[in-house]
């Protein structure tokens, strides 16, 4: 598990740094070769000038096998977080079905304070997370979650309140009944769960009871089902999984409007955006080996400094 901190250099001195002083006018200075800072300069081009292995061969006018040399060197950025009560925005990215990297990000500090690698979204994976955080002195007041099953739990346990993100909840019910639903059932329920942003738990409780008053004969028709053991299955069972999925999230659908001392976001949209810049900047170097890939992908969760 990844977190912000700084190396400290033993007795403040900084190795490597060859110094020479003129034996007729004393002037001191330093040697202009210097393989660290060096190797740091091409890391930088390499992440954040979207610099090629072959474009900083031609640039340096060195082997490719030398440029691949001085990027595995590079120490990387360096930083210092202190560790502070904070919320958290938790999401997890993936590439391909096997590699993917787990995100805990401020979003008062705008800063990524915990990530790591993980081939599965699993609660373990989370729980392993917050519990790295709070072992480094962190208090996490609040967090905002994308909603997969059993997360809620490793946070709730702790005693922190869980916003379960309502632009995901959206996505969900899209995927049940699409943007253009055919059915009036259909349609109403997804104005209903586009006002989300912009309601209370209580009204949208009173209207999701009076949609499904009004369309319950509906939900309970059935069709002919031989494949079925019982012989016979819901006609409409998407509309019934997109109610049922608001249903069940309803409890943490409303969180940042129960704890408004928090400033808990009502979505994870700090993190959607910066996995998008992580991917197109990632995008650049194709192929890569998984160890060169996940220093590129901590160099740019840190964050760009100047």
């Amino acid at each position: 598990m990844e977190c912000g901190s700084k190396k400290v250099k033993k007795n403040g001195i900084r190795r490597g740094v060859q110094r020479y002083k003129c034996s007729s006018c004393g002037t001191q200075f330093q040697s202009t070769r210097h393989p660290t800072r060096s190797a740091q300069t091409l890391f930088k081009q390499y992440v954040w000038g979207r610099q090629t292995i072959e474009q900083l061969a031609e640039q340096t006018k060195k082997s490719h096998v030398w440029v691949k040399k001085q990027l595995d060197n590079a120490l990387g950025l360096e930083r210092h977080l202190t560790p502070q009560p904070t919320v958290v925005a938790v999401d997890m990215t993936f590439w391909g079905r096997a590699y993917g990297v787990i995100v805990f990000r401020s979003p008062t500090l705008k800063e990524n304070i915990c990530w790591a690698e993980s081939q599965f979204e699993t609660p373990w994976v989370y729980k392993k997370g917050l519990e790295h955080l709070l072992k480094k002195g962190w208090s996490i007041t609040g967090a905002v979650i994308d909603g997969k099953r059993g997360i809620a739990q490793v946070f709730e346990r702790a005693g922190i309140p869980v916003q379960y993100c309502q632009f995901h909840q959206i996505k969900t019910v899209t995927k049940y009944l699409t943007r253009k639903p055919k059915t009036d059932a259909g349609r109403e329920l997804r104005s209903l769960t586009l006002s989300l942003s912009y309601t209370t738990e209580k009204l949208f409780r009173a209207e999701l009871t009076a949609w499904y008053e009004r369309h319950e004969s509906f939900l309970q028709e059935r069709s002919p089902a031989p494949h079925t053991k019982r012989g016979w299955d819901y006609t409409h069972k998407r509309v019934r999984s997109a109610h049922r999925s608001l249903m069940t999230n309803m409890c943490r659908l409303f969180t940042y409007q129960k704890y408004p001392e928090l400033n808990l976001p009502n979505t994870t949209n700090c993190l959607d955006g910066m996995f998008s810049q992580l991917k197109n900047r990632l995008a650049v170097h194709r192929g890569l080996e998984r160890e060169r890939r996940y220093k590129v992908i901590c160099e740019i969760l840190k964050g760009k400094r100047k």
